[in-house]
């Protein structure tokens, strides 16, 4: 009986012991032991403490359990199936698999689900690094009196060494030191000899007041913002209105300049010291660094290349600003936060964006505040009436339509040239005859309109040329005749539409520079053929020879404004075939130079200034007429005052060739998003002008813009660096 209770009781242990165990989970993943050799051996590589890609970290709990980028946060505690470093290191994720170099075995990845599911447990003090304090350091903590003599220091050190400092010079070596110091010249003989009788002070306070010393100074200053008179990279072209900002520096420093005015000067001195000339020659500190002329002149903004530059144009503002005046190396915020200063992504993009409306260019300065006080008073009229012209044309416009898109089309490019160079640049030179050596040769050029069409009028668009400085109207006949016919040798059938002079052909025709040459028809009721003929008879005249050329023949039969020659075939007696430059099929594509000097853009101005009158009220009308007229005035008031320089400087422009400025949008400051990893293919959030969010706490005056114009970004920069 006994042992039968024995055998009862030692069961009932054994299967009390099983119930417990089936009961209780197995053993909770111990993060030190099992998680954490697994990320030191296979992850901390780009994730530690040397390197954070993607800004993520997993040496550091409150990176490693936040963190993730775009995927954030990696680590979800509790849900293994939720959490994106699970993912990445089980192969789940087809895109991203980590570690990319060796995978992990199939128990390490057992171990950081399991690890995952139950909260991630990750305790408190156990971290392989700590999360530092970026703001802990010297230079962003403010400046505080210390006792004692700097040079009580340096004899400490020396005699430590068994040191002592060298003998006091003597004073003609004292007299050369701070003439070469000050300077950076020697003295004369006959200045030792002077100075040596004088007292040292007198020496120090001539040589600071001598305007040698800005121009010895200003050195350092040029090279610490890369000042340069050329472009650099691969065109290294002259920048011929560098110099005054270069003269300015030497003036500052030679007027004992203070400061922060100094500064304010070079990031805003068009607004917040209007009416100087330092004001705006100092704004060349902005465009003071290399310029990509291909990127930004050969390549449009909408290419990827383009992009770049425009990028890389803003990085130089950005670092140029904060490395002079603050002495922070942003750069590394454009890929990832700032591994040493505490510089976020978006605080870098944020200062982009203060410089996102201007562009490097020539800027009009005087040589006088008196006459720069002038000007800004009456650009400021100027502006005025511009804001309002353009309220009241803005409906005329929408009238207008298309007719005033293509003409301001034509202004916009009006400085372009073509250029057998520049592949992104449109041929627009044309069609050019054989060169012949008598003026009186006979060339011809026609064009085959497909079928034989009802013809009322013709438009020949000139050639533009700088080969022996002709310019506009290059190889445009001093003698021709224009025929229709619907036979392509000319022998029947031929109707001679242009009669403006006699029908000898004995009167010149004056060449008409860039301005298109329309011409009517002989008859009221138009010509009819399927080719039309340019015949010269009497050849431009180049250096020592004699051509004929064309840069576009349209024809019109006026029923719908369509150009019936655009696209089609092109033959002549002969040809010079140098493409893109000159080659027939020019002659009907569509492209021809515009204006290419002042004269020429006015006349188109004038043209689209027309077109816009025409769909005004008689109201309307006259409220344009004389917003324009007092404009005018003004304009006419601002060329009375002194012949202004240039400054090649930081300032909303137009652009040229490839390169559009914000000029043509108002000054519209260009959308900034901070780009992943730096990538301009990888655009993210958008952002607005800002300053490093991390040091406000160190500035009295925060980052505030007060104004809608461009420039009171630039002005919030400033007054947020000289904390003024």
């Amino acid at each position: 009986m006994k042992c039968v209770n024995h055998r009862r009781i030692e069961w009932s242990m054994r299967f009390s012991a099983l119930i417990v165990f089936a009961a209780t989970p197995a053993f909770a993943v111990d993060f030190v032991r099992e998680v954490q050799p697994i990320f030191e051996g296979h992850c901390c590589e780009c994730h530690g403490a040397k390197k954070q890609k993607n800004d993520y970290r997993l040496d550091i709990k409150a990176i490693a359990l936040t963190g993730g980028e775009d995927h954030a946060p990696n680590i979800v505690p509790g849900k293994s199936a939720e959490s994106p470093l699970f993912h990445f290191v089980s192969g789940a994720d087809e895109k991203i698999a980590m570690p990319p170099k060796s995978k992990l075995s199939s128990a390490e990845v057992d171990v950081i689900k399991r690890w995952i599911d139950e909260g991630a447990v990750w305790p408190e003090g156990v971290d392989v690094a700590k999360v530092e304090d970026r703001l802990d350091w010297w230079s962003f903590k403010p400046l505080a009196k210390k006792d004692g003599n700097i040079d009580d220091f340096i004899r400490a050190k020396l005699t430590e060494h068994g040191l002592k400092p060298a003998p006091q010079a003597d004073v003609r070596t004292l007299i050369r030191r701070l003439y070469f110091d000050l300077t950076g010249l020697p003295p004369s003989p006959a200045e030792v000899e002077r100075y040596a009788a004088l007292p040292y002070e007198k020496l120090v306070d001539d040589l600071l007041a001598s305007p040698r010393y800005g121009e010895r100074w200003a050195r350092h200053w040029l090279d610490l913002v890369h000042y340069g008179e050329t472009h650099g990279y691969d065109k290294d072209k002259p920048r011929m209105n560098a110099w005054p900002y270069r003269d300015y520096v030497i003036r500052a420093l030679n007027n004992d300049k203070p400061y922060a005015r100094f500064i304010e000067e070079q990031i805003a001195g068009d607004v917040l010291h209007p009416g100087t000339t330092d004001g705006i020659t100092a704004l060349g500190f902005i465009s003071a660094g290399p310029w990509d002329l291909i990127g930004h002149m050969e390549v449009p903004e909408s290419k990827l290349d383009g992009k770049i530059a425009r990028h890389l144009d803003r990085d130089d503002m950005v670092q140029n600003t904060m490395g002079a005046f603050c002495s922070l190396t942003v750069g590394c915020a454009q890929c990832h936060y700032h591994k040493f200063d505490p510089i976020s992504q978006e605080d870098y993009y944020s200062l982009q964006a203060v410089f996102a409306a201007i562009d490097r260019t020539d800027v009009n300065y005087y040589p006088d505040d008196a006459s720069m006080q002038r000007f800004v008073g009456l650009e400021q009229q100027r502006q005025k009436l511009a804001a309002s012209i353009m309220a009241l044309e803005e409906p005329l416009k929408k009238k207008a339509g298309e007719a005033y898109a293509a003409l301001s089309k034509r202004i916009d490019g009006a400085a372009e040239k073509a250029s057998s160079t520049n592949p992104n640049v449109k041929p627009d030179f044309g069609y050019h005859s054989a060169i012949a050596m008598e003026q009186d040769t006979v060339k011809w050029v026609q064009v085959d309109l497909g079928r034989s069409v009802e013809i009322q009028r013709i438009v020949l668009k000139p050639c533009y040329d700088d080969f022996g400085g002709i310019g506009g109207g290059f190889g445009f006949p001093v003698r021709f005749k224009v025929e229709a016919s619907d036979d392509p040798s000319f022998k029947t059938g031929v109707t001679l539409i242009w009669r403006k002079h006699d029908a000898t052909f004995m009167n010149d025709f004056k060449n008409p520079g860039l301005t298109p040459f329309e011409t009517g028809t002989a008859e009221d009721d138009g010509a009819r053929g399927r080719y039309v003929r340019i015949t010269a008879v009497k050849l431009a005249e180049r250096k020592s020879d004699y051509i004929f050329a064309l840069a576009e023949m349209e024809v019109f039969d006026d029923k719908n404004g369509k150009n019936l020659a655009a696209g089609r075939s092109v033959t002549a007696l002969d040809s010079i075939e140098a493409a893109p430059r000159w080659k027939k099929e020019n002659l009907t594509d569509g492209i021809a130079p515009e204006a290419r000097t002042q004269e020429d853009k006015q006349r188109l101005i004038g043209e689209r200034d027309a077109l816009l009158l025409a769909q005004a009220d008689d109201a309307t009308r006259q409220q344009v007429v004389s917003a324009r007229k007092a404009r005018a005035g003004i304009e006419a008031e601002i060329a009375k005052l002194p012949k202004p320089g240039k400054v090649y400087a930081g300032a909303i422009h137009t652009g040229a060739g490839a390169f559009k400025g914000t000029g043509g949008d108002g000054g519209r400051p260009r959308v900034i998003h901070v780009l992943k990893r730096g990538d301009i293919k990888q655009a993210a959030k958008e952002v607005g002008p800002g300053s490093i969010t991390a040091l406000n706490e160190f500035f009295h005056v925060p980052f505030q813009i007060t104004g809608e114009q461009e420039s009171a970004r630039r002005a919030a920069l400033a007054k947020w660096v000289t904390d003024k």
